[in-house]
């Protein structure tokens, strides 16, 4: 396909102004995407931060503000992006958060935050994209999991809990639309050299780099990568899948 014809497909990426988020929302733009990055606007330094970043890539890439926990905020921002640029054909759910507590301290407040971002956010944005993709015929619905959603970890019942969420939701809903030209996939990303990684102190990080086969933290452009692979046009024919991107820290059948 010409990338013209690519250009016309509308991008939305939640998440889009942290580290990951930037990653893919350039990946896509090069694939000949129009990206439109999603976040709360009350980040401010970090949207500057982000304009910066992608200064290279014009006017392919632009923000809008958004509360992926709130569902009018999320037809909202679908409406104001069909409005200026068209249909939204591809949609990357990466907004995530952690509330790290071992269940025995952990209060409803932790779990109930985490829920609203991290799986109901999924639903939020989901639901207000999926009508028009299945009028069109056409959509790419990616979701980023997490490895943490297959293994569990220690003090993330609620993360774990709700990234293996994202992937049961995935599956359901790609059997919902597959027969309307939509697919809709999960990335379960390891151990990657973000700022959440970084925070960890250095001998827990050395341990973890130790328990990876291939020897290194992942890099955002390694989740990045698999992303585009599932928004090509022609991945037609693979939807309900996991894509785990960890460098064998966990394989399974």
């Amino acid at each position: 396909m010409s990338a013209s014809v690519a250009h016309k497909r509308i991008a939305i990426v939640t998440g889009g102004i942290g580290g990951l988020g930037t990653e893919i929302c350039r990946h896509l733009t090069k694939a000949g995407r129009r990206v439109v990055a999603v976040d709360l606007a009350a980040r401010e330094e970090r949207v500057a931060q982000f304009y910066e970043d992608v200064a290279d890539l014009g006017e392919a890439i632009s923000f809008e503000p958004v509360d992926v926990t709130d569902f009018d905020s999320c037809r909202q921002l679908v409406s104001r992006i069909e409005a200026e640029h068209g249909s939204v054909d591809i949609l990357v759910n990466a907004a995530g958060i952690t509330r790290d507590a071992s269940l025995r301290k952990m209060t409803p407040e932790q779990w109930h935050q985490l829920m609203q971002v991290n799986l109901d956010g999924v639903f939020n944005m989901c639901r207000n994209v999926i009508e028009g993709m299945i009028e069109r015929e056409f959509g790419r619905i990616i979701n980023i999991s997490s490895v943490n959603g297959q293994t569990g970890q220690f003090g993330q019942t609620n993360y774990s809990a709700a990234k293996a969420g994202v992937h049961g939701f995935s599956m359901a809903l790609a059997r919902e639309t597959a027969s309307k030209g939509i697919t809709v996939n999960t990335v379960s990303p390891g151990y990657c050299d973000t700022q959440m990684v970084a925070a960890v102190s250095e001998d827990i990080r050395e341990q973890i780099i130790a328990s990876i086969p291939v020897g290194r933290l992942g890099t955002p452009g390694d989740i990045a990568r698999a992303v585009g692979f599932f928004n090509a046009d022609d991945t037609g024919y693979i939807t309900g899948a996991n894509l785990p991107v960890n460098g064998g820290y966990f394989m399974s059948f």
